[in-house]
This record gives structure tokens, C-alpha cells and sequence, in this order.
């Protein structure tokens, strides 16, 4: 066997024999660290990190662009569980707005990075990215909408137009969040802080056009 057979040999026995569109989506996310965009990653690159043949990966994605949007859907789940989340942190004593912009800094800084894709690409992506990151906000919305519809009916503090709220709220968060991505952590206490102080006047004048429409 030649030196350049043996070396294929070694690369090949080194590499998968199956791999699932899962393990590619978490090879992108190990690439892209707390900075890089989707946008730069390479074919070739995530095939390496997956430990699989090139060839391998146009078994699950078209190309890159068609993985970078799965990923974006994928990251999607990081900033629906935020309702979720806020419900702990609303039971250990805190008010529902600031447990739930709590749970947001939580997943932001969050090891997996899930969330980091959908500021950066909001911001910085392609327009096709950004329409991907559109639908995540939406479904956001929705989930948002529903729950504080329960909470304010619960109360006895309807809003006014509920789903413009969840909107407003939803955005402002998001930008919040994507101005974070590049701040030291030291300035979480106090963006948490602004961030909680925003939702609440977004809530109150909502209540106020509930009462006295504009």
C-alpha cells in the first residue's frame, strides 16, 4: 500500500459512516462560536467538523444557505422556551416582566448558542436569513400574545391590542439582545434592568389604550 493510500485509508476510517442532519446542524454551531455568522461557514469546514466526506453532506442540505436557514429554525426552540423559563423565575419570587427578561439574558448567554444565531443573522444576516429570523419572532409573538392574555385577563388588566404588544415587546427585546452579544457580561444586572423598565411602560400604555383609547 502506498504512503498516499494509506493516508486516505486513515482519513476514511476516522470519519462516520452515517450522520444525521442533527450532528451537521451541531458541527455549524460548534464553528461559529460566540462571533461568527453563518454566512462564513464553509461546505468543506462543517463536513470536517462532523467527521464525515464532503460528498456526505448534500444527503441532508442543498448547500450551506439551506443549512444556515435549518439552523436558524433550529435556533427558534432556544427563544420559545424563554415563555417557559419565565414561569420558573416568576415562582422564585420575581414579577412576571423581569423573570421573563431573566430567562432571555439566561438563554442568551447560554453555552449551546442557540439564541446568538438568531440575533446575529437578525442583524447581520442575508435578507433570506433575516426572513428565517422573521418567522422565529413570529411564532414568538404568538406564543407571547397567548400568555399575556391569560395573565392580564387573570388580573383584571386586559390589554389593548394584545398580538401589537407581543410585537413591540418581542422587537425590543431583540434588539436589546443583539446590542448584549457585544457587551461584557458585567452589564447584564443593568440591561436587565432597562429591559424590564421598557416592557413595563410597553404593558401600561397598553392598559392605559385599553381604558382610553387613543
Amino acid at each position: 500500500m502506498t504512503e498516499f493510500s494509506s493516508s486516505i485509508t486513515a482519513l476514511d476510517a476516522g470519519r462516520k459512516p452515517q450522520i444525521s442532519r442533527e450532528d451537521l446542524l451541531m458541527a455549524a454551531l460548534r464553528l461559529l462560536g460566540p462571533h461568527r455568522s453563518v454566512s462564513s461557514l464553509g461546505l468543506r469546514e462543517v463536513a470536517r467538523e462532523a467527521a464525515i466526506a464532503p460528498n456526505s453532506f448534500y444527503r441532508h442540505f442543498h448547500d450551506v444557505d439551506e443549512l444556515a436557514v435549518a439552523l436558524i429554525d433550529h435556533s427558534g426552540a432556544a427563544l420559545r422556551t424563554v415563555v417557559d423559563e419565565a414561569r420558573v423565575h416568576v415562582k422564585s419570587g420575581h414579577t412576571v416582566v423581569r423573570g421573563s427578561i431573566e430567562a432571555f439574558m439566561s438563554q442568551l448567554r447560554a453555552e449551546d448558542g442557540l439564541l446568538r444565531v438568531l440575533l446575529r443573522e437578525g442583524t447581520t444576516g442575508s435578507d433570506a436569513f433575516k426572513r428565517a429570523v422573521d418567522r422565529q419572532l413570529e411564532f414568538f409573538e404568538e406564543e407571547l400574545r397567548v400568555e399575556l392574555v391569560r395573565l392580564t385577563e387573570a388580573s383584571d388588566a386586559p390589554l389593548h391590542d394584545p398580538a401589537l404588544a407581543a410585537k413591540a415587546i418581542t422587537r425590543l427585546i431583540f434588539a436589546m439582545g443583539a446590542h448584549a452579544l457585544d457587551a461584557p457580561r458585567e452589564q447584564d444586572v443593568a440591561l436587565i434592568r432597562q429591559m424590564t423598565q421598557m416592557v413595563t411602560m410597553i404593558l401600561l400604555g397598553s392598559r392605559q389604550m385599553k381604558t382610553r383609547p387613543v
